[in-house]
């Protein structure tokens, strides 16, 4: 529509304060939609100061989707829970990934091989940083504020990478903090042994809860937690409850959540735990409903291997469960928390938009999002497309 199109001329009447007023209530795809429609509405869309996140924000999911042998047939999208929408990013966002070795935490995307680099996840500017002392793959990553409120990376764990190979060395429970502003890295204590696993991404599972960043063995159900402070470890414990398989921990709705999966006398069935962060105590707060959970996996299988590419993870209000395999085209379902009332909604996601390439490799994680972010993107196509405008 141009700017005098007689279908916005009545909103266009508005004041720019009520009109501010009524964007502000829309979820972020609609936001950007509306930007396309004039340039008066992209004026004061761009320009609204959104509020803060507030204490239960809704994540996007963003999953990642890489081929090993072409970055051409590389793929990125990002889930709204508001609008109930899977987003496509655009392809130059999928085909910037710098290497297979990729890794995603809190707004951020991280390659750590053959130079450890970081980027934001919406605009692909990638930023080299000074040499880690130990190279590694798939390591745990999280992203907190450091004592003056600047912002600060922990590198925890991973598989050595020297000269293009793998590498099993024995510093695989290596710790290290990086300083964006002084380009610098501190070496820490090392991730307890009880962790000595290999590959970090496969067998360990991360949160960042009140200062602290928890470390979580997905089958050993081994737990410890690292001081963003003192820059020291607790002693290691363990946290499985009763048939528990495999799980993965969370930092959700002001609380540690643990979610995963279950073998008990009513079957199988993933459930979520609260966790308690000083005595490492669970309670049952939710169970995924079968039907939720039989449209994840293939029901034909009849033993537990047919849930282990199922991977949970979690920030805000909302906990994903999704199928890392491209049996059933990566299929994923939400579940949002109330903690103030106790109560868990589940809910099935859309499929991914088509088409929807074969993977080797998903790399997935929960970010919030602000709408200056989105705006950045250039129109690419038709469809579900983030930042299809018009000047």
């Amino acid at each position: 529509m141009s700017d005098h199109n007689p279908q916005s001329s009545s909103f266009n009447a508005l004041s720019i304060d009520l009109a501010e007023s009524i964007f502000s209530l829309l979820p972020i795809p609609s936001l950007v939609r509306s930007s396309a429609v004039c340039k008066l509405w992209r004026s004061i869309i761009t320009s609204l100061r959104l509020p803060s996140p507030s204490p239960s924000p809704s994540p996007w999911l963003f999953l990642f989707g890489i081929h090993n042998t072409s970055s051409f047939h590389n793929q990125s999208f990002a889930f709204d829970p508001l609008s109930d929408t899977w987003l496509r990013l655009p392809s130059a966002t999928a085909s910037s990934f710098p290497s297979l070795y990729l890794v995603g935490s809190d707004g951020f995307l991280f390659s750590t091989a053959p130079r450890f680099s970081f980027s934001p996840i919406l605009k692909p500017r990638w930023r080299f940083t000074s040499p880690v002392r130990f190279h590694r793959i798939s390591p745990l990553l999280g992203v907190f504020s450091g004592e003056n409120g600047s912002m600060k990376f922990i590198l925890v764990g991973g598989v050595g990478f020297i000269g293009g190979l793998v590498e099993d060395i024995e510093d695989r429970e290596v710790v290290e903090v990086y300083d964006p502003v002084l380009d610098s890295w501190e070496m820490c204590p090392p991730l307890p042994a009880d962790f000595r696993s290999g590959y970090a991404y496969q067998t360990l599972s991360a949160a960042l809860f009140k200062r602290r960043f928890y470390v979580f063995g997905i089958y050993s159900c081994f737990v410890t937690s690292f001081c963003l402070d003192s820059y020291t470890w607790s002693d290691v414990q363990t946290l499985r409850p009763p048939g528990l398989l495999f799980a993965s921990l969370n930092s959700c709705s002001n609380m540690l959540v643990l979610g995963g999966m279950c073998l008990s006398t009513r079957g199988y069935s993933f459930n979520l735990w609260k966790i308690d962060e000083n005595s490492m105590e669970f309670s049952e707060i939710a169970i995924m409903p079968e039907g939720v959970l039989s449209g994840l996996v293939d029901n034909e299988d009849e033993d537990s291997t047919r849930f282990a590419s199922l991977k949970c993870v979690g920030l805000g209000n909302l906990i994903y469960v999704f199928n890392e395999d491209n049996h059933k085209n990566y299929p994923a379902c939400v579940c949002e928390i109330n903690g103030e009332k106790g109560s868990c909604r589940w809910r099935k996601m859309p499929q991914l938009p088509s088409p929807v390439n074969k993977f080797h490799k998903v790399v997935s994680f929960c970010s919030n999002v602000s709408a200056s972010d989105v705006f950045q993107f250039q129109p690419e196509g038709t469809g579900t497309q983030i930042g299809s405008r018009q000047a």
